[in-house]
């Protein structure tokens, strides 16, 4: 019974933060003149279910721009495990003139929004002819800061006796890592993971820069599709192509949720 009145106001934040997704779930049911209705009824009285997700599945190629957003997110997270976690253990575990100081510019790279190298990184695609590649979708997110700094805060926690005994078997620095530390570190992965796609998977920004071809467009920028200045946003096809896009991200979270918390937990960045 102590623990009712938390439970309580856990779910209630819980029914806030999931409302408007629970509301563009909505909007993809409902016909054009019910969108702006004057009640906010998440149960339409006219179902367009066929007419709106039709739409999506006829007028753009949607399946395409999910396989982008797997092929580029999956690139991208591969890329920064391979920096993140030997940086991370070097920074965590091993001592050399300098670490410090290195550690200090990750913490410096936190604060540095993502939109500030935009730029320079746009006018080096330009210059090096990769616009309208997947170079230029994933090159620049290769090296997470968070990355580096989540796995370091993982392996402060893990016991220098793993290391040791690896060392006393023979093993190098570049074994340890592969053989002794990545395989305890699933956890971190798993959350680094879903950070990292989520993220990369909705960006809009950058994909908007550098890509104008539409069979390299990402989720984000096809559900750009459905919005017109002319003729009015078809809000219902609209809501219908955002519910399949973070469709995947959900069921994604839902799997790797116990992972999740455990990495959160272990790395020291929980609440």
């Amino acid at each position: 019974m102590k623990a009712a009145p938390r439970l309580i106001l856990l779910s209630l934040l819980a029914m806030l933060v999931l409302l408007p997704y629970l509301w563009m779930v909505s909007v993809s049911l409902k016909p054009r003149s019910e969108v702006f209705a004057a009640t906010l009824s998440l149960i339409p009285q006219d179902w367009a279910v066929v007419q709106n997700y039709g739409r999506v599945l006829r007028e753009i190629p949607i399946g395409r721009y999910l396989l982008n957003g797997v092929f580029v997110c999956g690139a991208i997270l591969a890329f920064q495990l391979a920096f993140a976690i030997p940086a991370g253990y070097a920074l965590a575990k091993l001592r050399f003139p300098g670490r410090g100081a290195l550690f200090a510019f990750v913490m410096l790279g936190l604060l540095v929004p993502a939109h500030v190298p935009a730029i320079p990184l746009y006018i080096a695609a330009a210059q090096t002819g990769l616009l309208n590649s997947y170079t230029a979708l994933i090159a620049p997110f290769t090296i997470s800061v968070f990355g580096i700094f989540l796995f370091r805060q993982f392996f402060r926690a893990m016991p220098d006796e793993l290391l040791h005994a690896g060392r006393i078997d023979g093993m190098g620095e570049i074994s340890i890592v592969f053989r002794v530390v990545l395989p305890n570190a699933w956890p971190a992965a798993t959350a680094f993971a879903i950070f990292s796609v989520v993220a990369h998977w909705s960006d809009l920004f950058w994909p908007l820069i550098v890509v104008n071809q539409g069979d390299l467009y990402t989720p984000a920028l096809g559900v750009l599709w459905f919005r017109a200045e002319e003729a009015g946003d078809d809000y219902g096809a609209l809501m219908a192509a955002a519910v399949m896009v973070t469709t995947p991200l959900v069921a994604a979270f839902l799997l790797a949720q116990r992972r999740f918390i455990e990495g959160m937990t272990m790395s020291g960045l929980k609440g």
